[in-house]
């Protein structure tokens, strides 16, 4: 089955619906004020108290010093960091080796070129996106193969085109945001559609 992430969790009201719907990941927007999801540390700590077990937590960093990073993995804030700026190889390797948790490491795609190197990073996961969370998709026509690392496809998704997506090119995961919002904010109705889409595609 794909594996889904929810991103942009910044709510009480989102931490219910996600420990209603059950997707596989759920990602916060960690520090970052241009976004409206942004949150802080302590926000994430605050809404994971209730968040059901079984449900890994992602925090996203964009080009955020590596001791917040390595603090939030290792205090268990967060099981999974994201990275979403210019985070080097060194800055990746760094982070495993000193918490021992995963990487997931963001690409712009706009040619194959960027798909290629996207294969040569230390990160555990790729993730494949338009841009910088622009809710936008780009060509899977680039995409040809990923061999040997799961990946996820980003960028513009929603129950509208999910099903086309995964039949068309197969990805590990799907990230999607903006796609299951109303108003800027999580809609129930969008996050189950999605979730049943996900299942009978399983």
């Amino acid at each position: 089955m794909t594996h889904i992430k929810i991103c942009g969790i910044r709510r009480p009201e989102d931490i219910e619906l996600v420990n209603r719907y059950r997707p596989d990941f759920i990602g916060f927007i960690i520090d970052f004020p241009k976004s409206h999801r942004s949150v802080t540390p302590q926000e994430v700590e605050n809404l994971t108290k209730n968040l059901e077990s079984g449900i890994t937590k992602v925090g996203v960093f964009v080009n955020q010093p590596i001791e917040k990073a390595i603090l939030l993995l290792n205090e268990n804030t967060i099981d999974i960091a994201q990275l979403h700026g210019n985070e080097s190889a060194d800055y990746i390797r760094q982070v495993q080796k000193e918490t021992g948790k995963k990487v997931i490491k963001a690409f712009e795609v706009k040619s194959e070129a960027d798909i290629e190197n996207a294969l040569h990073s230390p990160a555990d996961y790729l993730l494949l996106d338009q841009g910088k969370g622009g809710g936008n998709t780009f060509d899977w026509s680039l995409i040809k193969e990923i061999p040997d690392k799961p990946w996820f496809l980003a960028g513009g998704l929603s129950a509208e085109n999910l099903k086309n997506a995964i039949e068309t090119i197969k990805p590990w995961g799907v990230d999607i945001s903006s796609g299951v919002e109303t108003d800027g904010c999580k809609d129930e109705a969008k996050i189950r559609e999605v979730m049943k889409i996900i299942k009978e595609l399983g």
